[in-house]
């Protein structure tokens, strides 16, 4: 009996904690304070994009050290030219001698123009931003409106399991009677009524059903967020280090053996900042997906509990109680879902602006990450 009640207490506390009325302003702040604002938690994307122009700050970190290197490969490079021409080997020609006075003028104004650089992809994050904006704000409606339902579901299983405690306690009175003064038919007729009810009382136990379902839905969402944090984590730091080394690039390009070193910190540059864009893109299609998920499992809640909510189907309350959790799984698919796609980010923005470079850094950053994950497991084999 204690064990009941305890499960009992439980899952209600679940049910207060994660599924929450729409209706209610102080309820969806619970319900925000446990699983967050949103899909995506807004403080810690307004903290990305602070930390992003924090870093980009310090753009000009190496850009002394590069000023002399330029000069000191501007000296070697006219010397070469100079004696080129000297013993007949090349004639003299204007534009070649322009190039690196050009680079050392890229370095002198390393902000603006990297800022020139960012400008075509910072207006396709603004511009893929604000989809995403859009459709998530229709996403943490249905959200919301999902957690209602889902609170409605679970009050009527609480209520079905109350019933069928009733009905046991008073079955163990009424048969006792039917012993004493009525035939064997009665009581093989009690006993067909009142078996339904105890066997639908423990098909109705909902508490743990209820705490393992809303885990597996934060897992799900907390996998997706973490994916598209790393891939915002990983845009800021690429980029940081192309901005704060990138000057040394430029000066290395004035010699001819490294001529296509500009150009190649260019491309790697534009790919690394078409992530939030790509990203942005990306997180508006797994919007749509969320949409019909959230969209689709609503409808099946109602089904459950009726438009009002207060006209619930018993009988499909019981086997969707009999499924082991109270979720029909959709949206949690889709979150996992979200979080594959979110990994292809790098793979699409060299789709767009090839470079192997970033390619073979994320490859990198992949095997790193699987390295460690093997050996905390090993790890927590060994210990356990």
């Amino acid at each position: 009996m204690m064990k009941f009640i305890l499960i009992l207490l439980l899952s209600s506390g679940m049910t207060t904690a994660f599924a929450q009325p729409v209706g209610n302003i102080s309820n969806n702040k619970t319900l925000e304070y446990l699983q967050g604002d949103g899909v995506y938690e807004t403080g810690v994307m307004v903290f990305l994009k602070g930390l992003k122009e924090s870093v980009w700050t310090h753009f000009d970190l190496f850009i002394t050290d590069a000023k002399a290197l330029a000069a000191i490969f501007m000296i070697i490079f006219f010397a070469i030219k100079s004696y080129e021409m000297m013993v007949g080997d090349k004639k003299l020609e204007i534009m070649p001698l322009l190039r690196p006075f050009g680079l050392a003028m890229v370095i002198l104004w390393w902000g603006p123009f990297v800022k020139m650089i960012a400008f075509p992809t910072d207006l396709v994050t603004n511009q893929t931003e604000q989809m995403f904006d859009s459709e998530q704000t229709t996403v943490n409606n249905l959200r919301l409106n999902r957690a209602d339902l889902m609170l409605s579901v679970a009050n009527s299983l609480h209520t079905f399991q109350a019933q069928a405690e009733v009905a046991e306690k008073e079955s163990d009175t009424w048969y006792g009677q039917a012993w004493d003064s009525v035939t064997s038919t009665v009581k093989q007729g009690i006993s067909t009524v009142i078996s339904p009810l105890l066997e639908l009382k423990n098909r109705l136990t909902i508490g743990m059903q209820l705490l393992f379902t809303q885990l597996l839905e934060l897992l799900g969402i907390w996998i997706l967020r973490m994916a598209v944090y790393i891939i915002f984590m990983l845009q800021i730091i690429y980029s940081s280090i192309l901005i704060i080394l990138g000057p040394f690039a430029v000066a290395v390009s004035i010699l001819p053996a490294f001529r296509d070193s500009f150009s190649t910190w260019i491309a790697r540059f534009v790919s690394v900042n078409l992530y939030s864009g790509i990203a942005y893109l990306i997180m508006y299609l797994v919007g749509l997906m969320q949409e019909y998920a959230l969209t689709s499992e609503i409808s099946k809640y109602q089904e459950l509990v009726g438009k009002d909510g207060l006209s619930a189907n018993m009988e499909k309350m019981a086997w969707f109680a009999g499924n082991g959790i109270l979720s029909f799984g959709t949206v949690i698919i889709v979150f996992l879902i979200g979080a594959i796609c979110m990994f292809t980010v790098p793979s699409i923005s060299t789709w767009i602006i090839s470079t192997s470079g970033i390619s073979s850094a994320t490859s990198t950053f992949g095997r790193s990450a699987g390295t460690v994950v093997g050996v905390a497991r090993k790890a927590s084999g060994s210990f356990f």
